[in-house]
């Protein structure tokens, strides 16, 4: 490298630093005059080259304040965690070995690290030891992933070759979902071909559980995909009796854990996902309740052998390991995402790790009970990280939604229960302390008084 390319990469650095220390400060959304400004990005493809300085200047003067600053203490719109400075620094260095992290051939140092990155998250979850992760870009393409590894093994059971035959006239495959499935799961079930009027929907309960009681019929053509953490209850399903039924029936169970799969890693909270450990496969994100940066996920399945044989990659001019990374993931040409939740993990311990999930879960109780003493209504059992609330109508809902945001103290978002507005609050930042919950509660405290 020249000294002006390690010029500007001081540049950016010292300009991230400023960045960092702001983030206390900062508006947690931009306003509009801010955000109004971003049209200077609008320009046409230029016939000469220009210095990379000023193009380094223009997206910290300009994108920089127009940024959401959901690595703040005060974000509290979506579970999203803020970026752990082991996880920032991991990352960093990463970025500048640059390195093609499919197999150890393209990068030993990589795959060596994912490969303990692996084995710490078992740990962590407490999930079999045998099970082989893929380190993805989110929850979506890992959860696609392992619902074409659970397609594949269900037809391959059946006696059907879908690597050579395709689909066009394999074995039926069914896929039981909960009415309360995250829209990611519907997403991925759609591009893999099985049709949306074909899904099955399971009942659930008032906190959005699937009734074990309710279940509908399993058998050895069903993969059956099971939540822990709905979206904006927080609550789990009853895993142990659902798994029971699914392995009696000879289904394939799938688990949706983008962040509360990590209640496993806490000593009051793990009590949630008892029996989860029995299901086939589980995906996760790091970068929500892990706190590691964004594009970081995992798919985790109990069978290796069937992740790998489905997701194999292997060229006549890149052949790899079967667990190469390649081999377990949609990507080919892929960055290190592993990395990083090693770092977290391999830092924190058992103990730093129960300690941010436990507290995250105190203060969100916290919250819930300021919102009671100003008379808001709350929707849920606080079980995990999700407050979920509403006012008397939906539209002093929406007006107290709107006049928060418009504020900029804090930040959170709407969504719909039971057919009706509500809002709900996310604790997952590592940044987030007691003090930031107060301040929470008398922000929206205050709103509230102007209506």
């Amino acid at each position: 490298m020249t000294i002006s390319e390690l010029d500007l990469i001081e540049d950016a650095n010292r300009r991230a630093r400023a960045y960092l220390a702001s983030v206390e400060k900062r508006r947690v959304f931009p306003d509009v005059a801010t955000i109004e400004s971003l049209s200077i990005f609008e320009e046409d493809l230029r016939q000469h080259s220009l210095d990379a300085q000023e193009t380094l200047c223009m997206v910290d003067d300009i994108g920089s304040p127009a940024t959401v600053t959901s690595n703040g203490p005060r974000y509290f719109g979506f579970v999203i965690g803020a970026t752990l400075p082991i996880a920032a620094a991991v990352d960093r260095l990463a970025q500048s070995w640059d390195q093609c992290a499919s197999s150890h051939i393209n990068s030993p140092a990589a795959a060596a690290i994912e490969k303990a990155a692996t084995r710490l998250v078992l740990q962590a979850l407490n999930l079999p030891q045998e099970a082989t992760i893929g380190f993805g870009t989110s929850a979506t393409a890992c959860g696609l992933s392992c619902l074409a590894v659970a397609r594949r093994e269900l037809l391959a059971r059946l006696g059907w070759d879908v690597d050579q035959k395709g689909l066009m006239g394999a074995p039926p495959i069914r896929v039981v979902v909960s009415k309360m499935v995250h829209i990611t799961i519907i997403k991925s079930l759609r591009i893999l071909g099985f049709g949306l009027q074909n899904i099955i929907y399971a009942p659930v309960d008032a906190h959005g559980r699937i009734d074990p009681e309710q279940l509908p019929d399993l058998d050895d053509h069903t993969i059956l995909c099971l939540q822990a953490g709905e979206v904006n209850t927080g609550a789990f399903d009853p895993f142990a009796p659902l798994i029971a039924a699914a392995r009696q029936a000879g289904a394939w169970v799938h688990v949706d854990g983008a962040f509360g799969l990590w209640a496993r890693a806490s000593r009051d909270l793990r009590h949630l996902t008892d029996g989860l450990e029995e299901a086939d496969s589980w995906t996760t994100d790091g970068h929500k309740w892990l706190n590691t940066p964004y594009d970081s996920a995992m798919a985790i399945c109990r069978d290796g052998g069937a992740m790998a044989a489905c997701m194999n990659a292997d060229a006549v001019y890149a052949r790899a390991e079967p667990d190469a990374q390649k081999n377990l993931t949609l990507e080919f040409s892929r960055k290190a995402r592993g990395i990083s939740i090693w770092a977290v993990l391999r830092t924190l311990g058992r103990d730093g790790l129960d300690q941010m999930i436990s507290r995250h879960h105190q203060q969100a109780q916290r919250l819930a009970q300021g919102l009671l003493e100003a008379g808001i209504e709350v929707l849920n059992t606080v079980v995990l990280n999700q407050v979920l609330a509403r006012l008397d109508t939906d539209e002093r809902t929406m007006a107290l939604i709107k006049a928060v945001q418009d504020h900029g103290v804090i930040w959170f978002g709407g969504t719909r229960w039971n057919d009706r507005a509500a809002f709900r609050l996310s604790v997952s930042s590592w940044r987030t302390t007691n003090a930031d919950i107060e301040t929470a509660i008398g922000e929206i405290k205050s709103r509230l008084g102007r209506l």
